[in-house]
C-alpha cells in the first residue's frame, strides 16, 4: 500500500521541523567559520568604530541588541533554512565587489560618509548570503539582514534633522500644559521654555536638549516593533498598525518626559531634573511604552473572534446533506 500524499506531505513537515543546525554538518560550520574570518579581517576596524559608537552614545546604545534579534529571527527559520538545498548565485558576488568597493571608497576618499560605509558591512553580508545559499535562503533571512540597519548610527545631520522638529513639538506641549497652573506662565523660543513662577522668572530657562528629543526611545521602540510585529502571530493589517503607532508612541511617552521634567523643575527642585534623575525619569517611559503599545495590541486583538473551521471530509459532507444536518 503506498501512502498517501497528505501522509507524505505530514511527513516532510515533521522532518522539516526536526531540523537542527547541528544537521549542517562539520564542513559546513567549517565553510562558515572561514567566511566569517574573512569578513572580520576586511571589516574589523568598522566593527569596532560602530561597537565604540554603541559604548559612548546612549542614543545607540541599543545596538548591541540587534544582532541578537538578528540570530533570532534566523533561529527561527532553522529548520527552512537547514532543509534547503542551497544552490550558488553569482550576482551575489557582483553585490559582494560593489560592498567592498563601497566600504573602500568611503574609507580613502575624502568625499566618503561614514555612513555608507557603516551600511557596507550589512550590504557585503548580504551578498554573501545570496552568493552562497541563492535567493531561496535569502527569503527566509532578508529581515534578519534588513534589521541590522537599526544598529547603524544615523549621521550627525540627519539626527540633528530629526531630532529638532521633536524637541520642537515637546517643548509646545510641555509649555502649553505648565501654563494651566496657576502660578506659572511660560513662553517658548525655539527648543527653550522660559517660566515665570509667581511672577519671578525662574533661572536657568528649561532647555529640551537632543538628549530630550525622545530620538533615542523612538529608535530602539521601532527596531522593537519591526521584532514584534515579526513575532506575532496575527494579521497583517494588525502587524503594519501596530509598527505604525511605534511612532506616536515614542513621540507621546517623550512629551510625557518633558512636560513632567518641567512640573518637577518648577515645582520640587532643579536638581531633580539632572543627573541620575533626568536618566531614571528617561528609562521610566519605556514600560509606560510597551504599556501603550501592548494595550493597542490587546485592544485591535479583541476586534477580531477567531474560529475554529472543522476540516470534513466530502463523505462526512454528503453524509451530513442527505441527512439533513
Amino acid at each position: 500500500m503506498e501512502p498517501s500524499a497528505s501522509s507524505t506531505t505530514q511527513a516532510e513537515s515533521l522532518s522539516a521541523v526536526r531540523c537542527q543546525w547541528q544537521d549542517l554538518g562539520v564542513h559546513q560550520w567549517l565553510k562558515v567559520g572561514v567566511i566569517a574570518a574573512l569578513f572580520y579581517s576586511v571589516f574589523h576596524a568598522e566593527l569596532f568604530r560602530i561597537m565604540g559608537r554603541w559604548l559612548s552614545d546612549p542614543s545607540w546604545s541599543h545596538g548591541f541588541l540587534i544582532p541578537l534579534f538578528s540570530l533570532y529571527f534566523v533561529n527561527q527559520r532553522k529548520s527552512d533554512i537547514v532543509s534547503l538545498e542551497h544552490r550558488a548565485c553569482y550576482w551575489g558576488l557582483l553585490l559582494l565587489v560593489a560592498a567592498i568597493g563601497t566600504y573602500v571608497f568611503n574609507t580613502v576618499s575624502p568625499a566618503g560618509y561614514a555612513y555608507f560605509r557603516s551600511c557596507s558591512l550589512v550590504l557585503a553580508l548580504s551578498a554573501i548570503v545570496l552568493l552562497l545559499g541563492g535567493w531561496d535562503l535569502i527569503r527566509y533571512t532578508w529581515l534578519p539582514l534588513v534589521y541590522l540597519l537599526f544598529a547603524i548610527p544615523l549621521p550627525q545631520r540627519a539626527y540633528v534633522a530629526l531630532t529638532m522638529p521633536m524637541r520642537r513639538l515637546a517643548a509646545v506641549i510641555a509649555a502649553a500644559l505648565l501654563n494651566l497652573a496657576n502660578s506659572v506662565e511660560t513662553t517658548v523660543s525655539g527648543v527653550v521654555i522660559d517660566i515665570v513662577h509667581h511672577g519671578q522668572a525662574v533661572e536657568p530657562s528649561l532647555n529640551v536638549a537632543e538628549a530630550c528629543s525622545g530620538m533615542r526611545l523612538l529608535m530602539a521602540f521601532l527596531a522593537l516593533g519591526v521584532a514584534m510585529a515579526y513575532l506575532h502571530e496575527r494579521p497583517w493589517g494588525q502587524r503594519l498598525a501596530l509598527l505604525g503607532a511605534s511612532i506616536p508612541i515614542a513621540v507621546t511617552c517623550n512629551v510625557i518626559r518633558v512636560t513632567a521634567t518641567g512640573f518637577i523643575y518648577v515645582f520640587i527642585h532643579p536638581q531633580y531634573t539632572q543627573g541620575i534623575y533626568h536618566d531614571a525619569l528617561g528609562m521610566a517611559m519605556l514600560p509606560l511604552a510597551f504599556g501603550l503599545h501592548g494595550g493597542l495590541a490587546w485592544f485591535m486583538a479583541s476586534l477580531y473572534i477567531e474560529e475554529d473551521t472543522e476540516k470534513v471530509s466530502p463523505d462526512v459532507i454528503v453524509r451530513r446533506s442527505r441527512e439533513g444536518v
